[in-house]
């Protein structure tokens, strides 16, 4: 077989694709009909900054889906096929076999390894750890940040300076201190994520039972079953192989394997306690502040003479009106963490060497830069594009909630 021009390669690149673009024409055709019922979202198709931002994270999210579903990848991002190391864009497979994809769209790595199927792989990466470590982020922040800024006196001292001695760090310093191996094997990372990890059930239970206090027939039951899945799932999550933490010295239980329905690999769950750990300060000084500012405001002040109770006013009076700000920032940060995730992989920490993510692919590119420039830049110009369409969403976001 004859290698592939560089249309030919764009063609099949394009076509590989086939699934997303179907996805986004979906999605953006419903999102579009029916956009004045859906509020801010809706509101983000009236700013053609925000909608060039969503496509672009959206590529990237349903790139990393279907991907995980095998229904973009050529080859295994893991499989090394001999003959392939370093060849350019466009290679025939030598021997190809029957239903095996028979060409190297972009090239191989410094290992024979596919870098179109390792940029998709690498997708799935991103999508599974910086929006959901985000999120954890937030509740933390959020948990902490609206008592700390309501209440004041020394609660808010007391986590103010927990805060800021964290910050204190530089970011990637403590990065590097929380996923190196011989903190990894003290179990650190397995208590901190045993802590963490606590947040979002504290923020569910106080969210419901503030929201039906009033109702407690109804609160009661519902309390129990959330909890309970809540919970269930707290300990699959912080549960490997039946254990807590198991470094040899300390075997603390956790989750039986049969009730354990996922394992998440031990260097997945450091750089997502990483990257919980290190954005919740800021998060919090953020909720912090804008509970300060809220709180003064007159229909706090009519919440509290009707009697309504303290996490009430919180959550129900001051956070649904900090919402914008928040979620500019849940946007930021996002790509703030994809980054940090692409810097970890590059220096090689916390996930497997293995491992087909943004950062480390970039790194072993890096390697032969001067020589071949396929390898390094189609991760590189992923992680980009990601991270471009993040902070245009945000900008979108930012634009329309201001209009509010």
């Amino acid at each position: 077989m004859e290698p592939l021009s560089t249309w030919e390669i764009i063609g099949r690149v394009l076509y590989q694709f086939s699934s997303v673009w179907v996805a986004l024409i979906l999605l953006f055709a419903l999102s579009v009909a029916f956009k004045r019922r859906l509020g801010l979202y809706g509101k983000l198709f009236d700013s053609p900054i925000g909608m060039i931002g969503f496509g672009l994270v959206m590529f990237w999210v349903f790139t990393g889906i279907f991907g995980a579903l095998d229904l973009i990848v050529t080859h295994d991002p893991l499989t090394q096929v001999s003959g392939m190391k370093n060849k350019v864009p466009g290679t025939p497979m030598r021997g190809a076999e029957e239903g095996e994809y028979a060409w190297y769209l972009l090239g191989g790595d410094n290992l024979a390894r596919d870098v179109f199927s390792r940029m998709v792989s690498g997708a799935w990466i991103v999508v599974q750890i910086a929006p959901l470590a985000t999120l954890f982020a937030f509740m933390v922040g959020i948990t902490l940040g609206l008592p700390a800024g309501y209440y004041g006196g020394r609660l808010d001292t007391f986590l103010s300076f927990l805060a800021n001695l964290i910050l204190a760090f530089p970011v990637i310093l403590l990065f590097y201190l929380l996923v190196t191996p011989e903190i990894v094997a003290t179990g650190v990372p397995n208590y901190m994520a045993a802590v963490l990890f606590v947040f979002p059930i504290v923020f569910i239970g106080v969210l419901l039972n503030s929201r039906y206090y009033t109702r407690p027939n109804f609160r009661t039951p519902l309390l129990i079953g959330v909890l309970g899945v809540a919970i269930w799932l707290y300990l699959a999550l912080i549960s490997t192989s039946g254990y807590v933490v198991n470094n040899g010295d300390v075997a603390i239980p956790g989750l039986p394997s049969v009730l354990d329905p996922f394992d998440i690999p031990g260097g997945i769950l450091v750089v997502f306690v990483s990257v919980v750990f290190v954005n919740s300060p800021t998060v919090f000084r953020i909720v912090r502040g804008l509970a300060l500012d809220i709180k003064t405001r007159d229909y706090v002040a009519a919440a509290q003479t009707r009697g309504e109770g303290p996490w009430y006013i919180m959550l129900w009076e001051i956070l649904p009106n900090a919402r914008g700000p928040l979620i500019v920032d849940f946007c930021l940060r996002i790509g703030y963490t994809t980054i940090l995730l692409g810097t970890l992989g590059f220096f090689g920490l916390g996930l497997p060497p293995e491992s087909p993510d943004w950062g480390s692919t970039i790194n072993e590119g890096r390697k032969l830069l001067s020589i071949y420039l396929h390898p390094a830049l189609p991760p590189a110009l992923a992680l980009l594009s990601l991270v471009l369409g993040l902070n245009l969403l945000a900008d979108g976001l930012r634009e329309e909630s201001l209009k509010d």
